[in-house]
């Protein structure tokens, strides 16, 4: 298997980028200490919204429950009539994720799907002219994902239709700090513009939690996956290339977009190590902070070191092969980028 992996550090300042269920940032013990803890899935859902900024001819896919509309009208355009839309479109979204018949907010499914405007349309033009829904299914292949490299990248599961499953191509750890890390309470009071004077003390005041962290992040991308039958085959290998080299940016550059007014967190890493392998499969390297980092003068320094030094062990001690292996900032973000997609295949 040929494929990228993307090793990075980066600080977040004061922030809350992932809250749980008491909406308390997220943590995890690793190596027997607190670290502050940033879920795949909230980063995933951050990358793939930059990569629509970026190219978003290539990346139109959206998870919803709320495909009845879009699907419905598409069918209309295929020239069905409001009743034969109404029903064709119920039909297929029994088929793929059933309807939800408990809810009040008109019709939606009972789980999200992952879906591309050309999916839609090939539905409703093969259910039109057949008005047979298996057949509908049937027809969506990867050429009815070509608007929506994002599926191929992050994967989609139909339970009712194993036919539509698509493994993703890419692969996301759960983001851990590389030290230790408290949560801390933001004590706070807004005032009432309207207050009158003569009334003294703050209109409300609350708590908000936060941390801050200097994290691991780690991505792959096999690359030989992008390239088959189920994925991106029918593009060319330009197109390839270009859907490669969106999502390594939008992978670097993404952030989390929770509390971004009150707490922005936007920053960009400050060490991201790239590496190619022609076989094998992607390491983590986040053992390098089992034993987490401490310092009284900033992490990223040691942090960098640390990955490195658990690099160049891993090769000596296992044999690992690279054929291509460079880091930013010793290069540029655009040579990472020249240099990297000449490996898309």
């Amino acid at each position: 298997m040929k494929h990228l992996d993307l090793h990075i550090i980066q600080s977040v300042p004061v922030v809350c980028l992932n809250r749980d269920d008491l909406n308390s940032p997220k943590t995890a013990v690793f190596g027997g200490t607190q670290r502050a803890r940033v879920s795949s899935q909230s980063w995933k859902r951050a990358i793939r919204e930059y990569a629509k900024e970026l190219t978003p001819g290539y990346f139109k896919g959206e998870r919803t429950r709320l495909m009845y509309e879009p699907l419905c009208n598409a069918m209309k355009v295929c020239g069905l009539s409001e009743e034969e839309a109404d029903t064709g479109a119920k039909s297929i979204i029994d088929a793929l994720v059933k309807i939800d018949k408990n809810s009040k907010e008109g019709i939606k499914s009972t789980t999200l799907y992952f879906l591309s405007p050309l999916e839609i349309e090939t539905l409703a033009r093969v259910y039109a002219e057949n008005k047979d829904t298996k057949k509908a299914i049937k027809a969506i292949d990867a050429k009815s994902l070509k608007d929506a490299a994002d599926i191929s990248l992050f994967g989609r599961m139909v339970a009712s239709a194993p036919s539509l499953n698509i493994e993703g191509a890419s692969m996301f750890s759960h983001a851990l700090s590389t030290h230790k890390v408290d949560n801390e309470i933001d004590f706070f009071a807004a005032v009432d513009d309207l207050q009158p004077e003569e009334d003294a003390g703050a209109g409300m005041t609350s708590t908000l939690e936060f941390n801050s962290a200097t994290y691991y992040r780690f991505a792959a991308l096999n690359l030989d996956m992008l390239a088959d039958d189920k994925h991106l085959s029918p593009l060319s290998l330009d197109e390839r290339r270009t859907v490669v080299r969106t999502f390594i940016e939008a992978t670097i550059k993404a952030v989390p977009g929770a509390r971004r007014n009150s707490m922005n967190g936007n920053t960009l890493p400050a060490y991201v190590l790239g590496i190619v392998r022609e076989k094998g499969h992607p390491i983590q390297l986040v053992n390098a902070f089992e034993k987490p980092v401490w310092s009284k003068e900033g992490y990223l320094v040691q942090s960098i070191k640390q990955l490195n030094d658990e690099y160049t062990q891993q090769k000596e001690v296992w044999g690992i092969e690279d054929v291509y292996a460079k880091a930013i900032p010793d290069i540029s973000l655009k040579q990472f980028l020249d240099e990297v997609v000449n490996y898309v295949v």
